[in-house]
C-alpha cells in the first residue's frame, strides 16, 4: 500500500544550503535554501527568488558561496532562513558566524561551516528563479577530514525533512558506491 501526497516540493535527502554573498559595501549576508543541487560536473543550481537580498547581492557581485549546514549549526542555519537580510542587516553577527573572504571568489566563507563551494555566477533566470553557479573551488575544514577525505561522521551534515518540517543528520554508511551493485552484475 502507498499513500499519494500530490505534487509537493519533496525529495530526500533535501540539502540545507547556506548561500553566502556580499552586498555592494562588502557586508556579508547568508540565507538558507533547500531547493538546490549539483547540475553539472562543476555547476550548482539553486531556486532563489529575486526578492531575496542574497539574489540582489549575487547579481551585483557575480559570486557566492554555498555551505552545507551541519548539526553544530542547526539553530544559526535555521535563523538565516527565517530572517530577511532586507530587514536585518546584522544577520551574520546574530547567527554567531564569522565571515572570511573566500580566496577564490568575492563572497564570504563562514568559518563555522566546515564545507563550502565557492562559486561564480553563471546565470540567473528571474522567471524560474534558477540561480546557476560555476564551482571554482571546494573548501573543507580539516576538522571534518579523515585521511584527507570528508568524514560524514565528523561533518554531520543536515538534511531538511519537508514532510515533518525537521532537520535530520546524515552520516551512516550503508554501502559502497560503484561497488556493491557488482554482486548483481556478476550473476
Amino acid at each position: 500500500m502507498r499513500k499519494n501526497f500530490g505534487a509537493k516540493a519533496m525529495v530526500y535527502p533535501m540539502p540545507v544550503l547556506i548561500i553566502g554573498s556580499y552586498d555592494e559595501y562588502g557586508v556579508p549576508n547568508a540565507m538558507n535554501a533547500a531547493w538546490g543541487g549539483i547540475s553539472e560536473e562543476t555547476e550548482i543550481s539553486i531556486c532563489v527568488s529575486e526578492d531575496h537580498k542574497t539574489t540582489a547581492n549575487i547579481l551585483k557581485t557575480g559570486a557566492f558561496t554555498v555551505s552545507a549546514a551541519d548539526a553544530d549549526n542547526v539553530i544559526a542555519a535555521d535563523y538565516v532562513g527565517i530572517v530577511s537580510g532586507n530587514k536585518v542587516p546584522d544577520k551574520i553577527a546574530k547567527a554567531g558566524w564569522t565571515a572570511v573572504k573566500s580566496e577564490a571568489v568575492n563572497a564570504p566563507v563562514f568559518a563555522e561551516l566546515p564545507f563550502v563551494l565557492e562559486c561564480r555566477l553563471k546565470s540567473y533566470d528571474e522567471e524560474s528563479c534558477r540561480l546557476v553557479g560555476e564551482i571554482v573551488n571546494v573548501s573543507v575544514d580539516e576538522r571534518v577530514l579523515t585521511d584527507g577525505k570528508v568524514d560524514l561522521t565528523k561533518f554531520r551534515p543536515i538534511t531538511y525533512d519537508p514532510a515533518n518540517h525537521a532537520y535530520v543528520t546524515l552520516g551512516e554508511c550503508v554501502g559502497k558506491a560503484f561497488s556493491d551493485g557488482r554482486k548483481l552484475k556478476e550473476e
